[in-house]
Order: C-alpha cells, then structure tokens, then sequence
C-alpha cells in the first residue's frame, strides 16, 4: 500500500543525466512509496533498450546539428524530446505499481487543462486518435518504473527530420507521416506551459492517491552514484552497440510491436543474432538470441527452437507469432554463410 509520495523536478536538460538521475531513483525507492520525478531533455531522440539506434534515427544529422541520441533501458519505441516536451517517471515497488492508477495521474492532470484524453493501444495517451504522449516500463530488483512523454509544444519539424518511421508503422496507425499522428498540448489548450502541465501533475498525482507528496532534497542524493550512471548512458558501446556483419534479415511488425533479426551465418550455423524491436517487453526480446545462438540455419528449426520460451504465460502470443512468421518465410528466402 503506497503511504508516502515524493516528488522531483530535475533542472538539467541532458539526458544522460535525466536517465541517471532516474535509474538512480529505481535504485533507491523506499517500500510503500510512489515517486513522480519530471524532467526534460534539450534535442534528444530516446530509443527503446532493444531498437537498431541507425535504423529509428538519423544519428548523423541529430549529432551535427548539437542533439543528443540516448537510450533508455526500457522497451519501447524511439520518441523526440526537446524542450517542448516534459517527461514524467512513477517508481514504485512492484506490489503497488499501477499502471492505470499512474495514467489515471496523467489524464486527470491534463483534464485540469481542458483536455479530455484517453489510453490507447499499446502505451499512447491521445485526444481524438491523436497522440500527445507515449509510455514505456520497466522492472529492476522489485521496483517499476513508468515513464513518457507530454507534448507541449514540441518541434514537429525536427521529430520529422530525426525520427525515421517506417511506413509500415504509420500505415498500422491509419496515418500517413509522423506529424500527422501527434499533437501538441498548446494546439489544444494555449495556455499551458510547462510550469502549469507540472503543477497539474503534481496536484493530480497528489489527488490520485490521496496523499501530499513530499519535494525530495537533491543535497541528499549520492551525486557520485548518479555520474558514474551517466557515463554509462552516454558511452558509445550503451548508445549504439556495435553492428555485425550479416549474411539474413528478418523484420515484421505484430500487433505487440516491430522485430528485426538480424542472422551472421558461418559454416552453416548461426555464429551470431541480434534482435531488435520497440516491443514493449524488453526481456523477452533479449531472450530470443540466447535460443537461437550456434543453431544450424533453419528457419523452421528456429521456429522449433523458440518453444520453451512460450511456457512464460506472457510470452505466448509473442512466441506465436515469430513461429508462423519462421515457419511461413519461404525457403528460398533463407540466407547463406558469411565471408
């Protein structure tokens, strides 16, 4: 049962220290606590744990032009933040960590703004299908953590410009480019900024649990602890990993999200795979390589090999899918050895 709320409001704009800031939290919640922490990012496209960085985000003109390109250890898509955008993290033990209560925060506080919004589909918030924030979770050692975006009065001009989106994706949204299925709060309400959004989430988050929450002291903080995570969500090898050589491709998108496989073949078998994928459930994607590494190229063994993980109830469907789209590739497709 949550007793206690605290609340903070991060004052820097870059992202590996917002991230850091936030893991630091996920790492130090206190039992029966809910905390809301608020922040922002100057110029920044965050990807999901699990996504190709080359191929959600033109990394070379966002770092050209003075972005940042992060990743966050959650699953989940790519999204845009600048400084037209507020992000919102709830931590909270696993044994009251609710989702719904914790969008239930959210949607109350931009109904304080005029603005009747709605959950929709995997992780969106919209207003009349159009989307003006996007969810991702995570789990680590007992604790959740929730976090999205608030468009404010976002640069819809560079998300275009720095998000690639594949058309498959849009087409599955009933739209046609990435600015036409996202909307600014300040279309809606023209008076909100970013002092009254916070202010509305505070009094919201406040009302949704009944309690007052608590402003954390950033002079308690262990700032040491919270650099050495920065370095960590800045460094090459976090951000962008290392591609390798490849001699198959896999790509579909399913109702749960995008994967990609990517195959290095050598002597016949498997000698390296990675998955890449904005599904929301960033373990199950992490366990696809670990069941297909050193296998003979097969699809359909590939398919055969994937089983055990459907005996995790929630990985049913996942596992499903990815055997009739194994099993359903034809064979000639299937690639050969790598040089």
């Amino acid at each position: 049962m949550i007793r206690n709320l605290q609340f903070y409001q991060g004052t820097g704009t870059n992202p590996y220290d917002n991230l850091a800031l936030e893991a630091y939290f996920l790492q130090h919640c206190p039992p029966e606590t809910c905390i809301l922490y608020l922040w922002q990012n100057r110029r920044t496209v965050v990807i999901g744990k699990n996504q190709n960085a080359w191929k959600e985000c033109n990394v070379d003109l966002l770092e050209q032009e003075g972005g940042f390109l992060a990743r966050r250890p959650s699953g989940g898509g790519a999204v845009f933040h600048d400084l037209g955008n507020l992000n919102f993290t709830f931590i909270a033990p696993l044994p009251d960590y609710n989702i719904d209560r914790q969008l239930e925060v959210v949607c109350r506080a931009v109904g304080r703004l005029g603005v009747n919004a709605q959950k929709t589909g995997r992780n969106d918030i919209t207003v009349d299908g159009r989307k003006f924030s996007g969810n991702a979770f995570q789990t680590s050692k007992g604790i959740g953590c929730h976090h999205g975006t608030l468009l404010l009065d976002a640069d819809m001009a560079q998300m275009a410009r720095y998000l690639n989106v594949s058309a498959e994706k849009l087409q599955a949204k009933g739209v046609s480019s990435v600015k036409s299925r996202v909307v600014n709060l300040r279309t809606l309400c023209p008076s909100a900024t970013v002092g009254t959004l916070s202010l509305a989430l505070l009094n919201a988050f406040e009302e949704t649990y009944g309690l007052a929450a608590q402003r954390m002291d950033s002079k308690r903080f262990d700032w040491e602890e919270i650099r050495r995570i920065s370095v960590t969500f800045a460094s090459w090898q976090w951000r962008l990993g290392r591609e390798i050589p490849f001699s198959y491709e896999l790509e579909e998108r399913f109702p749960w999200g995008n994967i990609q496989l990517r195959f290095c073949v050598t002597n016949g078998k498997v000698s390296e795979v990675q998955a890449y994928s904005d599904a929301m459930d960033a373990g199950f994607i992490e366990k696809i390589p670990v069941f297909l590494q050193d296998l003979p190229f097969s699809l359909s063994g590939f398919a055969d090999a994937l089983t055990p993980l459907a005996q995790t109830p929630q990985y049913a469907t996942m596992v499903t899918d990815l055997q009739m789209l194994l099993r359903h590739t034809p064979q000639q497709a299937q690639g050969g050895e790598s040089e």
